[in-house]
């Protein structure tokens, strides 16, 4: 052995953690030697707490603040000498784990894969992603070091977000099936899923060391699958309700937006004789429908206002003449 070790070996220590990160939960404190000699001192500062680990056990773990003296069979040259057969070793080793006694807040999470659950009203399948943000301590330091840790030398923040992450999907799913609200009702429902998740991932926490303090979540995505779902159905309600506007039921308007898409095509309605008729012949179908129903409710004067510029924006667009417009104008004016 080098001269200049063995008597470094033999000299006390004072222990800290001087360059603490914000962002490590668990520390083991690199030492120039694991065999610290006895009367050496602990300081651990304000925000920090220690395990001490000595002969591979947890020995103690240390929470306030202080100058604390160290007890070892570690004797300065005594146990040196003692141990001359195996190559003046001790078998005494002493380790430091410092903690972070302090919350770690607004922890970033997301959903690592999409829950799915099926939508109630419509019954299609729903893929949706969450995300929001947590705080975290440690509640036990022994615990957490003999569940969680076991060789980790840091512990940081990085791995608390994965390991809640995690933990999230399997409740959330469970939780979204049972309740099974719609994509319209998810938003309004954030709070309640967040405190049922604090509730089942902070039981989850607890038996591995931590106390989960504050869970969120801040929002919600749907897949794209599931978002084209959304946007079809929109579209088609939207229609729907035009379609009630101007006393046309949805296969009105679908026959209207054929003839307009027709007008807009060189190729379409207005590029043959033949398709000519089949638009002229489809216009009237439109508008039979629409004088089938000529003896509807009187409508309101905002409701009628409307259906008067629909009805002129119909004639401005070319799918309807003169002679229909007035037509359809003098029956919306007869019904008020």
């Amino acid at each position: 052995m080098n001269i200049r070790n063995l008597f470094r070996k033999q000299l006390r220590l004072v222990i800290e953690w001087k360059e603490q990160n914000m962002n490590i939960l668990f520390h083991q404190l690199d030492t120039p030697t694991n065999e610290i000699k006895n009367a050496s001192k602990l300081i651990v500062a304000p925000g920090q707490g220690c395990l001490i680990v000595y002969d591979g056990k947890v020995m103690d773990t240390l929470t306030e603040p202080g100058i604390y003296p160290l007890q070892t069979d570690n004797h300065p040259f005594i146990t040196t000498l003692l141990n001359v057969a195996q190559q003046a070793e001790s078998e005494h080793k002493m380790r430091f784990y410092f903690f972070r006694t302090a919350e770690l807040v607004n922890v970033l999470w997301g959903t690592a894969s999409p829950v799915k659950y099926e939508e109630p009203h419509y019954h299609f399948p729903i893929a949706l992603g969450a995300c929001g943000n947590f705080s975290v301590q440690i509640a036990d330091a022994a615990t957490m070091f003999s569940t969680l840790l076991g060789t980790v030398s840091d512990y940081t923040a990085q791995d608390v977000q994965r390991l809640v992450s995690s933990r999230i999907v399997a409740p959330l799913t469970s939780y979204l099936a049972a309740k099974a609200f719609s994509y319209t009702e998810i938003d309004s429902h954030l709070l309640e899923i967040s405190f049922v998740l604090k509730e089942r991932t902070a039981e989850e926490l607890m038996r591995l060391g931590l106390t989960l303090t504050d869970f969120r979540i801040d929002a919600t995505t749907f897949d794209n699958e599931t978002l084209t779902r959304i946007n079809k159905i929109a579209n088609m309600t939207a229609e729907k309700q035009a379609a009630q506007e101007v006393d046309l039921d949805y296969v009105g308007v679908q026959k209207l937006a054929a003839l307009r898409d027709a007008a807009s095509n060189e190729g379409g309605l207005a590029g043959a004789g033949l398709q000519l008729s089949a638009g002229a012949q489809l216009g009237k179908d439109v508008f039979s429908d629409i004088r089938e129903k000529k003896d509807a409710a009187p409508i309101q004067e905002g409701d009628a206002g409307m259906r008067l510029q629909k009805l002129k924006q119909w004639h401005a667009d070319g799918l309807i003449n003169d002679e229909e417009y007035n037509q359809k104008k003098q029956e919306i004016l007869s019904q008020i």
